[in-house]
């Protein structure tokens, strides 16, 4: 917990920034999406209050509810919000916190030194996209309560009862409008837990428990699912936590923490055998998956440090050239954690820190401290090493496979089997390319295709398992060196969102087990080495149909064992009923699979996104199904297979 000097946090401490009219007309504005991510967004923006008063140290407790009618109640051991009177709007403080946007202890009114939300417009957000709202603080010895309809007050904050004066904090219940949310208003127990536990690793010593009251009579006991977080090692069994399907090649967690400039930092970093990085960056608690000024400071540092060191200890000769960045992050797992005042951030999405102050206050700590862990661990600091002079190698290697794949041409000399045929439209905006596995189905998809728009890449088998595979062999693979090529971006470091030439990237498999493992296999590598194709929604999956059926010379194509069964209730079943269970595209002749899976007017596509709110997840669940350990994989089957519906084996 941060242990700040005390502040004072009264009413007139919440200062007002503007009005709550527009929340309601334009929900995506404030929240980003009125669907399901946004649903959950919700209960992040109240959660992020609690967490606020964990932070000043007065909160060490939060309890996040789900009731049976998916409502919502979040509740804080806090200092409860200030019900007094703000003199500047003559409210209460909690009526301003809850009714006017842009208003809360946020904003230099001196109520926190640090508070986590990008927006700051948590409650009174909350509050507009809610059917209804109650909140309750404990406070004075006194409970307070006001209610709220859609944003509108419908009554005064009035005590209705009496509590112990040491029991003070805030409880907020809200029902999610369906009005606004139209796509879901249900919630979903882990996708809340995912992100509830990386708040918890970010705040060391917070206990935060969920609890799901839904469906109890299905569950063993019989009792609410429950989930308790609490990590007094903070960030640093964060990174534990990333690496637990991962093999670490020692065992210590380097933990780094300091002030400079006003800005407090927090690094956790551990190596594993693996050849991906994973570093995750924070600000006030929330992620920032394109990084910023933080992350360039870290890198900054441990580029520096391990190269002096390894000239130092004579691991590098005079001779020899510098590591590169890439070669020290090899197999790195890091959280990079600061708490910075005023966060300003860049980008189209205000997911990259700006300030200059996070660059030279993580690069100064990590310095510091990570020359000195050196000194003290150098079994460690050889170990790591040692890793990057292989990486080294491995770079050094694999750099003139890397050449070719950057685009000169149209595709000069790949020569691989499956060869690409682009299409002719040159405007990035207007074209996309299918990934095809296989030459039948590569064959009828280059005869359905429109030329124009629609390009087609037939790959020979399952591509390599980027999960497991050096750089090196990487570069080395045929499949994968022609999807780099095709894309146009590059990878890692080299990437550049603007050379992509496909505004779609759609991956078009079997509709079976192995179709599902090919398409696995080809999100394994764009999440690892394109990540921003998938954030920026650049990523699909195709729909083939499972089924045609045919009766009196009309034809009916179905998605699903559901979708088949209500066709079937719907013609009527007798023997002119012909069905055809597709077992691959290849089955399909051209006129077919431009009509179910082509065809942008009448085709189903998935679009492939990430949560931003929980990227570290996906980090762990990748590994866990594609990586090397078989124990954590099992593990995870055997918890999500209830999970799966329509297995088709």
């Amino acid at each position: 917990m941060a242990n700040n000097e005390e502040v004072v946090y009264g009413a007139d401490q919440i200062q007002i920034l503007e009005g709550l009219e527009a929340v309601r007309k334009r929900p995506g504005m404030y929240i980003g999406t009125t669907a399901s991510r946004g649903l959950h967004h919700l209960v992040y923006e109240i959660v992020d209050n609690s967490v606020d008063e964990a932070l000043a140290g007065y909160c060490d407790h939060i309890e996040v509810t789900i009731t049976p009618e998916n409502t919502i109640i979040v509740k804080d051991n806090g200092r409860g919000i200030p019900t007094g009177i703000n003199h500047k709007s003559g409210l209460t403080g909690v009526e301003v916190v809850f009714t006017i946007l842009h208003a809360g202890g946020k904003f230099g009114g001196g109520g926190y030194k640090v508070s986590g939300g990008l927006h700051g417009v948590g409650a009174s957000v909350v509050n507009a996209l809610s059917d209804w709202l109650i909140v309750d603080v404990r406070q004075n010895g006194h409970i307070y309560e006001q209610k709220y309809e859609r944003g509108k007050v419908l009554c005064p904050l009035t005590i209705v009862g009496d509590c112990d004066e040491k029991d003070t904090g805030t409880t907020v219940h809200f029902k999610p409008d369906e009005t606004i949310f139209k796509e879901t208003t249900v919630y979903d127990f882990n996708v809340l837990k995912q992100r509830l536990r990386e708040m918890a690793f970010l705040t060391k010593g917070l206990q935060i428990t969920l609890i799901d009251e839904r469906n109890v009579e299905e569950n063993e006991d019989s009792k609410p699912r429950t989930e308790h977080f609490k990590y007094d090692g903070g960030i640093s069994e964060f990174v534990a936590y990333l690496n637990k399907s991962k093999s670490p090649v020692y065992e210590q967690i380097m933990y780094f923490e300091g002030d400079r400039n006003d800005v407090h930092v927090e690094v956790a970093l551990q190596h594993n055998d693996a050849f991906n990085e994973s570093i995750y960056t924070f600000v006030n608690n929330i992620n920032t998956p394109e990084g910023g000024t933080h992350l360039e400071g870290f890198k900054i540092a441990t580029t520096k440090i391990f190269n002096d060191y390894a000239r130092s200890n004579k691991m590098l000769k005079d001779s020899d050239e510098n590591l590169t960045g890439e070669d020290i992050r090899e197999g790195m797992t890091a959280i990079i954690s600061v708490k910075i005042q005023d966060p300003q951030f860049e980008g189209q999405t205000k997911e990259k820190l700006g300030n200059s102050e996070a660059r030279s206050a993580v690069a100064g700590i990590v310095s510091e401290q990570l020359t000195y862990f050196l000194e003290q661990n150098p079994h460690v600091g050889k170990i790591i090493l040692d890793k990057a002079i292989l990486a080294q190698r491995a770079r050094n290697a694999a750099r003139k496979a890397r050449d070719l794949t950057r685009r000169k041409t149209a595709l000069d000399g790949l020569g691989l089997p499956g060869k690409l045929a682009d299409c002719s439209d040159k405007n990035p905006k207007n074209c996309e390319i299918f990934i095809v596995e296989g030459d039948s189905a590569g064959g009828s998809a280059k005869t359905a295709r429109s030329r124009a728009t629609q390009a087609i890449l037939p790959l020979r088998g399952k591509i390599l398992n980027v999960e497991k595979a050096s750089v090196e062999r990487i570069y080395g693979n045929a499949e994968i060196k022609t999807m780099i090529t095709a894309f146009g971006t590059g990878i890692h470091e080299d990437f550049d969102i603007e050379k992509l030439r496909y505004d779609k990237i759609i991956i078009m498999s079997d509709a079976d087990v192995d179709g599902a493992h090919i398409a696995t296999l080809m999100l394994t590598f764009i999440y690892r080495f394109m990540p921003e194709l998938i954030r920026q929604g650049h990523v699909y999956l195709a729909q083939p149909p499972l089924y045609k059926l045919e009766k009196n010379k009309k034809i009916w194509y179905a998605y699903s064992d559901e979708e088949l069964a209500s066709i079937i209730n719907e013609v009527g079943r007798d023997q002119n009923n012909k069905i055809q269970r597709y077992k691959g595209l290849g089955e399909m002749d051209p006129e077919q699979l431009w009509e179910t899976t082509m065809d942008p007017k009448t085709r189903t596509l998935l679009r492939v996104s990430m949560d931003t709110d929980a990227e570290s997840e996906l980090d762990v669940t990748f590994t866990t199904l594609m990586g090397d350990k078989v124990e954590p994989r099992r593990e995870f089957i055997e918890a999500n297979a209830k999970f799966v519906q329509n297995l088709d084996i």
